[in-house]
């Protein structure tokens, strides 16, 4: 005879959906396995770890494609299964696959650069800290409540800190993990109070429940609402490393092991910028009002500050080549803001956030491929200046060449046609829109940024100063610039397979 608790336990217990929830479960799992194994490998097959990373993800990313199929969800509330923690959709998936690929192409990057620092650098650790990563930047774009959502960005934030900081005996390193985890530990406070106030006017941390809600908040606690908005929209501005919210970028950049400082530039910012996507455009459209024109504000400064940054680099000086990557990131990211910005003021708003998963998957494409040719220079030229680039096509002619297409599609200049036309795709969005001052701003800031791009470019096929140094190619850096330089070429050839594919399907 079954007790009257009994149906109610029951009633409590929720199916999950093992095959939507499987890619961030993968890479936790095997980085479980690879933490554990690491106390039994012997030393000379340390290695095999870094591979059994590569698998894992690898494994990860291809189980996005089951999921196709349609929109799962699981850990929904009892009785209304509309309401999820966890929701696996086209925006989920194409945020997803950015995160795991992008973490995948960093580790080809990593094991090399393991083998060359194998002292400096514990493996083991550094395996099970970039899997736990990409495993919470996996989770948050899936994440439809507000605890899930922070949750999920501090396991893709706190082993990053890790990472930047993981070198032995180096300050500049302890450094720049000092930096980014004192900013990244500022951003989670500020959106948690932000999120808090959320939770005391609208009583549901649930995205879609928060949007009904909001819009009916007595007046008393209209200032409250409204606090919480900025607040959180102010934590997730630092999360993108916007500006003025940047400082840490450059120094963390230049600190951190190449592959990790890659990873940040690509998997750092599909974090934050698909958690700020979450929480403005599906959690809080009834104030437009308020971060539409906040964000258009952050674009037009966070552009600016990046491209004069990028263009104040001296190419003589140490690390100006990862200096220059991290400044034109600061750049890239304020054009990521300007379709969420117009978010607010189109009737379009899905239109817009396709046009900003467009961008950031272009972005993460080639941005990617230069990391891993910086890479491949900085195994010989340790200080890795632009000007220890001067006559790389004479030494390694294809790394040259598709450097330059990568810094090309960054300019958005032909060849680089993706580039060309995910700034146009972002530029449409701002003058449809109707945020005409916008676009001017970013037209000033893409032929700032042709100066220093081109400018490294034409270094590559400058005659040498002495004999051209040869570029030895690893298997996995080669492995990483060829799959970035495949998959920019053939975007290059079709770009609108970008768009079809970023049919987001959110709203």
């Amino acid at each position: 005879m079954s007790s009257p608790a009994q149906p109610l336990a029951e009633s409590l217990v929720q199916s999950v959906d093992w095959l939507a929830i499987a890619p961030p479960t993968i890479a936790a799992v095997v980085g479980l396995v690879v933490l554990v194994a690491d106390l039994f490998v012997a030393e000379h097959r340390k290695a095999l770890l870094g591979w059994t990373s590569v698998a894992g993800l690898a494994a990860a990313t291809v189980l996005l494609l089951p999921l196709l199929d349609g929109d799962r969800s699981t850990f929904c509330l009892t009785g209304d299964a509309t309401v999820c923690s966890y929701t696996a959709d086209r925006f989920t998936l194409v945020i997803q696959f950015l995160v795991l690929g992008g973490a995948l192409l960093a580790a080809l990057l990593s094991v090399t650069a393991l083998k060359d620092a194998r002292k400096e650098l514990p493996e083991g650790e550094y395996w099970f800290l970039l899997l736990s990563s990409a495993a919470g930047a996996a989770l948050l774009p899936a994440s439809r409540d507000l605890a899930t959502l922070i949750v999920a960005l501090e396991v893709a934030s706190l082993p990053a800190f890790a990472l930047v900081g993981l070198r032995y005996g180096d300050r500049k390193s302890s450094e720049a993990a000092l930096k980014f985890f004192l900013s990244s530990v500022t951003a989670t406070a500020v959106s948690l109070m932000g999120i808090s106030f959320l939770y005391a006017t609208t009583g549901t941390l649930y995205l879609t429940q928060v949007a009904d809600r909001i819009q009916n908040v007595d007046g008393q606690f209209h200032t409250l609402a409204q606090t919480g908005v900025v607040l959180t929209l102010v934590g997730f501005a630092f999360k993108t490393a916007a500006v003025p919210f940047h400082f840490w970028v450059p120094d963390t950049y230049v600190g951190a092991p190449l592959p990790i400082a890659a990873y940040l530039s690509v998997i750092g910012k599909a974090v934050g910028f698909s958690g700020l996507i979450l929480v403005t455009v599906v959690a809080l459209p009834s104030y437009a009002d308020v971060w539409g024109p906040a964000l258009a504000a952050l674009a037009a400064l966070t552009m600016t500050v990046g491209n004069v940054g990028a263009l104040r680099q001296q190419a003589t000086r140490a690390y100006s080549a990862v200096r220059l990557l991290a400044w034109s990131s600061v750049g890239q990211a304020g054009y990521l803001l300007v379709p969420i910005a117009a978010a607010a003021y189109s009737g379009d708003a899905e239109k817009s956030i396709g046009s900003t998963v467009a961008y950031a998957l272009m972005y993460g494409a080639v941005n990617l491929g230069a990391f891993a040719v910086a890479a491949l220079v900085g195994r010989t030229k340790t200080l890795n200046r632009v000007a220890d680039y001067r006559g790389l096509y004479a030494s390694s002619p294809l790394s040259a060449l598709l450097l330059a297409f990568f810094l090309l599609c960054l300019a958005g200049l032909p060849p680089g046609i993706i580039g060309l036309f995910a700034k146009v795709t972002v530029f449409s969005a701002a003058v449809d829109a109707g945020l005409g001052w916008l676009a001017v701003v970013m037209a000033v800031n893409v032929v700032i940024a042709l100066f220093y791009y081109l400018q490294w470019t034409a270094l590559l096929f400058r005659a040498p100063e002495g004999e051209p140094e040869k570029h030895r190619v690893p298997g996995p850096v080669t492995a990483a610039i060829a799959l970035t330089g495949v998959l920019g070429i053939v975007l290059s050839g079709a770009p609108q397979m970008v768009l079809r594919f970023t049919d987001t399907g959110l709203f």
